[in-house]
C-alpha cells in the first residue's frame, strides 16, 4: 500500500531530482513480414508497425498527464532487419529502402528512434549481414530516427573479427557520410558483444527473435535522485552508502512498474522487462558523473573510480530487481560521455581517458558510449577499440557496447555539439601506435573456455 508520505516523497523526485522514464519502448516482430518481392516487405513493415504503434505516443502523453511521471522519450524496437530482408534484399541498395521505410513508419506514428536496423554476426555473416552492414553508412545519412546495431561477439561464439574489422570501416565511412552534422550518424550506431534481446535504449535496441510479437519494454533513469539520496549520507560507511543506493534504486524501479504495467494495459500489449539503468542527460543534476564525485571521487577518473562504479552498478541492480517481476534490458549505469554534463566536465579537467573509460566498462552496463574522436582516426584503429570492448564483454559474460564518433574535420581541444539528449562532446585523444596486423587477420576469436556450460 502506497501511503501519503511515499507520494509526495516521488513528486519530489520528479520536480526537483530529475526522476524521469526514460522511455517506453514498443517492441514489434517483423518476421511474419518476410517476403521475396522488395516492395511488397516495404509495405508489409511500414503497414506493422503504423498499425501495431498507432497509440504508443498518445498512450504515453495520457500516462504522463495522469501520474504526473515524465515520460521523455517514446520509441520502437524491431526484429533485426538484416534477419526479415535477406529473402528481398540483394544489395545494399535494396537494405537502405527498407531503413527509408522504417524512418517513414517512425515519423506517421510519432515516435522520436526506431531501433533494429540491425545485424546478429557473434559467428558470422551471412551475404545478407553482409549486404546490410554496408548499408549502415548511407542508411543512417539519408535518415532522420533509424538507429543501428551489430553484435560481432557473444561469450558463447566469441568475436567474429571479420565483423569488427569491417565494423571500424563502416563507423568511419558513416562519418564521412554525415559530416556536414559533425558525424551524427556515428550516434546512431552501436557495436555490441552479448547484446540483449530486450534492450529499450537506442541506439542498441532490437526486438529479438525469441521475444513475443509486440512487448512493452521501459527504461527508468534517476542519477540525481541517488546523488540527492548519497548527500544525506556524505562520510558514512560503505554499509551505509550501499544500503542508500539499493532503496533509492527500489523507489525509482517502482515508478517504471507502474508505467510499463499501465502502457501494458492501456495498449493491451504484454508487459515485457524494465531496464533500471541510471540513464544520464546532459541536464545540471541528472548525472552518473555527479555520483561517482558523491561517493567519494574528485573527479570521475581518478584512483578507484572503476571501484566506486562497481559499487554502484551492482547496489542498483539489487534494489531495482526487487521492484519489478520482471528486469532486462541492460540495467545498470551508463556512462557516455556527451550525455553527461559530468563526463564532459572530467574528459576537459583531464582527469578521463579513453583508456580510464574502457577499464571502467568492466564494471558498469555498457562500454565506450557517445566517445568523440579526432576525425583523423584510422579504421584499423577504430576496430582495435571494438576488439578490446568485445572482449571485455565476451571473457566478463556481460553486454558491451562501443559508440563512439570519428568527427570528421575535428581534432583534440575540439568541441562536437550533437544536441538535445545526445548533448555535447570533447573530442578525446587515441592512443597513436597502431594494429593494423592484428585487426588484419581475418577469422575468429575462439570463445573462452568457460562459456562450456551445457
Amino acid at each position: 500500500m502506497i501511503n501519503m508520505f511515499e507520494v509526495n516523497e516521488t513528486n519530489k523526485m520528479i520536480e526537483q531530482e530529475n526522476l524521469d522514464v526514460r522511455t517506453i519502448t514498443l517492441g514489434i516482430s517483423l518476421l511474419d513480414c518476410i517476403d521475396s518481392d522488395l516492395a511488397r516487405l516495404n509495405e508489409k513493415i511500414y503497414k506493422k508497425i503504423t498499425e501495431t504503434a498507432r497509440d504508443l505516443v498518445k498512450t504515453g502523453e495520457h500516462i504522463e498527464s495522469r501520474y504526473g511521471i515524465p515520460i521523455v522519450n517514446k520509441r520502437i524496437s524491431v526484429t533485426p532487419i538484416a534477419l526479415v530482408g535477406s529473402a528481398a534484399c540483394h544489395s545494399p541498395e535494396d537494405f537502405v529502402t527498407v531503413a527509408r521505410t522504417l524512418d517513414e513508419a517512425a515519423k506517421t506514428v510519432g515516435v522520436n528512434f526506431i531501433g533494429g536496423y540491425s545485424a546478429l554476426v557473434s559467428k558470422g555473416m551471412t551475404a545478407g549481414d553482409e549486404m546490410l552492414i554496408r548499408s549502415i553508412p548511407e542508411a543512417l545519412a539519408c535518415t532522420e530516427r533509424v538507429c543501428s546495431s551489430v553484435n560481432v561477439g557473444s561469450t558463447k561464439c566469441g568475436i567474429d573479427m571479420d565483423a569488427v574489422k569491417l565494423m571500424g570501416e563502416i563507423v568511419h565511412q558513416t562519418a564521412e557520410k554525415t559530416q556536414e552534422k559533425d558525424s551524427l550518424g556515428c550516434a546512431k550506431l552501436v557495436v555490441f558483444c552479448n547484446a540483449p534481446d530486450d534492450n529499450p535504449f537506442m541506439a542498441g535496441a532490437f526486438h529479438g527473435v525469441t521475444e513475443a510479437d509486440a512487448v512493452i519494454n521501459v527504461g527508468v533513469s534517476g542519477p540525481g535522485v541517488v546523488k540527492t539520496a548519497l548527500e544525506k549520507v556524505r562520510g558514512e560507511s560503505f554499509e551505509v552508502l550501499c544500503e542508500t543506493i539499493k532503496k533509492t534504486a527500489f523507489k525509482i524501479t517502482r515508478v517504471g512498474q507502474l508505467v510499463a504495467k499501465e502502457a501494458s494495459r492501456m495498449l493491451n500489449i504484454p508487459f515485457g522487462i524494465i531496464d533500471l539503468s541510471l540513464a544520464p542527460t546532459p541536464a545540471v543534476g541528472d548525472s552518473v558523473a555527479d555520483i561517482l564525485k558523491e561517493i567519494g571521487l574528485e573527479q570521475p577518473g581518478a584512483p578507484g573510480t572503476t571501484a566506486a562504479l562497481a559499487l554502484l552498478n551492482d547496489q542498483v541492480k539489487k534494489g531495482g530487481i526487487m521492484a519489478s517481476s520482471y528486469v532486462g534490458g541492460l540495467s545498470g549505469a551508463f556512462i557516455p560521455v556527451s550525455e553527461d554534463q559530468g563526463m564532459i566536465d572530467a574528459v576537459t579537467a583531464g582527469a578521463l581517458t579513453l583508456e580510464k573509460l574502457e577499464a571502467m566498462t568492466c564494471v558498469c552496463s555498457v562500454g565506450l558510449d557517445m566517445i568523440a574522436v579526432p576525425g583523423a582516426t584510422s579504421a584499423e584503429t577504430i576496430s582495435g577499440i571494438i576488439a578490446d570492448e568485445m572482449a571485455i564483454g565476451m571473457i566478463n559474460q556481460k553486454t558491451t557496447a562501443v559508440r563512439i564518433i570519428p568527427v570528421i574535420g575535428k581534432d583534440v581541444g575540439d568541441t562536437v555539439e550533437f544536441g538535445g539528449l545526445l548533448g555535447y562532446a570533447p573530442v578525446m585523444p587515441v592512443n597513436r601506435f597502431g594494429c593494423g596486423a592484428f585487426v588484419n587477420r581475418g577469422g575468429r576469436i575462439p570463445a573462452p573456455v568457460h562459456s562450456f556450460k551445457n
